[in-house]
């Protein structure tokens, strides 16, 4: 299925944000080091609340292992930024597609660009530079889900179960 990718997050509010929304639609986060915080900050806990514990999260200790990683499992890197070629709402996604969003406060690195598959972008009205990075995450990765039927639709009513924790790849 599909995967939200953080590269180097520097906000704790924002990637616990974001790792809540995941948890909430059963979609692995990897999260691609260094991140400029701890894990333990209490804000990245205060914005993620309870759902980090029910999110799937991989940690990559660099861009480097992550597209190892990447490359071998076989999943297209699809990169949101301010500049791509594409508008999400044209895209073609597939299962087992990333979306990446970038740094808060740089974006990504050339290398990221380069790796990308394809790097789409949000229409917003002229003059307006970007969205909050988590606001950018979920309206991506909402239009993925739709396109590929990704939404959990549980019959019982019950919610979907969490998928358990994917751990760290790469190595320093």
């Amino acid at each position: 299925m599909l995967r939200l990718a953080l590269y180097q997050p520097d906000i704790p509010q924002n990637t616990g944000t974001m790792i809540r929304m995941a948890a909430c639609l059963g979609v692995v986060v990897d999260i691609v080091e260094p991140a400029a915080f701890d894990v333990s900050d209490r804000h990245f806990r205060r914005a993620g609340m309870d759902y980090l514990e029910r999110a799937a999260v991989m940690r990559h200790d660099s861009f480097a292992a992550f597209e190892a990683w990447r490359r071998k499992a076989g999943h297209r890197l699809i990169l949101a930024e301010t500049d791509g070629a594409v508008a999400h709402l044209d895209f073609a996604f597939s299962p087992g597609d990333i979306v990446m969003v970038g740094r808060e406060s740089a974006g990504v690195a050339p290398e990221v660009h380069q790796a990308a598959d394809a790097v789409v972008h949000i229409p917003m009205q002229d003059g307006l530079r970007s969205l909050n990075v988590a606001i950018a995450a979920a309206l991506v990765l909402g239009e993925a889900l739709r396109q590929v039927g990704g939404f959990a639709t549980p019959s019982d009513g019950t919610p979907p179960a969490a998928l358990p924790s994917a751990g760290k790849a790469g190595s320093r």
